[in-house]
């Protein structure tokens, strides 16, 4: 598993490479700052990182919420599919999700991620599926 990316080590612009976007993507998140995160999607995208389909300003509130409790995020890309302006891409990630009590609870599983280029090129998350495969505390 790739290590995660501590913030500003890598810059958060959003690129036109997929496997690059991961990165992005991983930096973003270990921010810990969901407005920052927030701005790598669509204004209509969909989140599936509360466990269920969100969008719009509840979206942003439970990523904003999600990642104010401190989560460490690490993920490998495994292959990305390009078809016009639409990317599908496949990573495989870990996530440590700090517990009220002080404990850790642990994540580890397959996202697939459908991203859209965007008039200047870059590509912004359209839906965000995150799917564990195993949870442990």
């Amino acid at each position: 598993m790739a290590t995660d990316i501590q913030p500003g080590t890598l810059d958060l612009e959003l690129t036109d490479d997929p496997e690059q976007q991961n990165e992005v993507f991983l930096a973003a998140f270990n921010t810990n700052d969901g407005k920052i995160f927030d701005s790598l999607y669509r204004e209509d995208a969909i989140s599936n990182l509360s466990g269920r389909p969100l969008t719009g300003e509840e979206r942003t509130r439970v990523i904003t919420e999600l990642l104010a409790g401190g989560p460490r995020l690490a993920a490998d890309f495994k292959s990305a599919y390009i078809a016009g302006d639409v990317l599908l891409i496949f990573v495989e990630y870990d996530l440590d999700l700090p517990d009220p009590d002080g404990g850790h609870n642990r994540m580890h599983g397959i996202c697939t991620d459908v991203l859209r280029r965007g008039d200047d090129g870059k590509w912004r998350m359209v839906i965000d599926r995150p799917v564990a495969l195993e949870t442990t505390a």
